[in-house]
């Protein structure tokens, strides 16, 4: 009896100490879960000490109920969306009630509207359907439609009190999608956080959010794909210093020109003129640990291209690379790189190879 009291705490102290040891070698995995999201793919890549594999069905529960949640406030795809709700009001100088969210969503693009000089503009809709974009086609306007439209474009035209806006020309509306997947991604990381998840890499559709490291301590790391047609190749790999999070987001147009008459002409229109960029710009990176911010200035300094748009992130300290077409003729396919003031600063959360 007394030999066996004895053996106990042995046992159990053997057994802690095992299991310690084994914990030690075992890596934990990575869970990822993937499905659909705003007319695009999402998947996100996590994993957390002592995880539950079981959880992973609750994980992307969640996770679903949000993108839908988001879809059915900010989506200019669908006819019951909020936002949609408002852009059907064709109603001039009459306060529209707006709901919180969209409101500190609009904040945010404001900001953007305001230091981009309004090349992010998210009113810019009603010239995308006239060039035809919507159809993924090309139609050139006649000048005078063209100097028509744009009376229903310009951010600041709204009128702000509280919670409403008034607009001051009936066929004013408000287009989030180029901060919508930013901000899907934003609010998917909250989600992850208060499930008490830290280590994640959140994807849609090519812009991304990473946050903590791998299992085995390694940083995340995100390819940037070299920004000319049909390209697949990996140019720069960006890793994650620190835990973040840190938002990749990139805005391109060497996926999406059209040929008309042999010229070409870029899916990104400038809001001010009412006209397709004419610059050699073809992508921008924008790396912030705000994901919202990051996809609305990758939109703006894209449209502003890399002259303008090196000034403006300079102004306010946007770390942003941009790429150009080389136009000397000397190398097929070269791309002149560029980078603002803020992507090399000291103890950045990033490193670039």
């Amino acid at each position: 009896m007394h030999h066996h009291t004895m053996l106990k705490p042995l046992t159990g102290l053997f057994f802690t100490l095992s299991f310690f040891l084994a914990s030690c070698d075992r890596v934990e995995p990575i869970h990822t879960i993937v499905g659909f999201a705003q007319g695009t793919t999402y998947s996100i890549k996590f994993w957390q000490p002592e995880f539950e594999p079981d959880n992973i069905h609750e994980i992307q529960r969640l996770v679903d109920d949000e993108i839908a949640r988001i879809d059915q406030l900010i989506s200019n795809y669908r006819d019951d969306s909020v936002i949609a709700a408002f852009n059907q009001m064709k109603i001039a100088n009459r306060p529209i009630q707006l709901d919180a969210e969209i409101l500190a969503l609009l904040d945010k693009a404001e900001q953007v509207y305001q230091q981009s000089n309004g090349c992010y503009d998210p009113t810019i809709k009603p010239l995308f359907d006239l060039w035809g974009f919507k159809d993924k086609t090309l139609a050139i306007p006649p000048e005078k439609t063209l100097t028509h439209t744009l009376d229903a474009i310009g951010f600041d035209r709204f009128i702000r009190q509280g919670d409403t806006f008034t607009k001051p020309h009936p066929q004013m509306t408000i287009d989030l999608s180029a901060i919508g997947q930013g901000y899907a991604i934003e609010q998917l990381a909250t989600l992850l956080s208060q499930q008490n998840i830290h280590n994640y890499l959140i994807e849609i559709g090519g812009e991304m959010l990473i946050s903590g490291a791998k299992p085995d301590s390694k940083p995340w790391r995100i390819g940037i794909e070299r920004p000319a047609p049909n390209s697949q190749t990996f140019d720069e790999v960006i890793e994650l210093v620190g835990t973040g999070p840190l938002a990749v987001m990139t805005s391109g147009t060497y996926r999406h020109y059209y040929d008309k008459d042999g010229k070409k002409y870029s899916h990104i229109l400038d809001p001010r003129t009412g006209k397709p960029v004419e610059h050699d710009t073809v992508s921008v990176v924008v790396l912030l640990n705000d994901a919202t911010y990051a996809d609305a200035w990758s939109t703006a300094l894209l449209c502003l291209g890399s002259e303008a748009g090196m000034t403006v992130a300079n102004n306010a300290n946007i770390p942003a690379i941009f790429y150009r077409l080389n136009n000397d003729n000397s190398q097929n396919n070269a791309l002149i790189r560029l980078t603002s003031h803020a992507i090399n600063q000291d103890n950045a959360p990033w490193r670039i190879e």
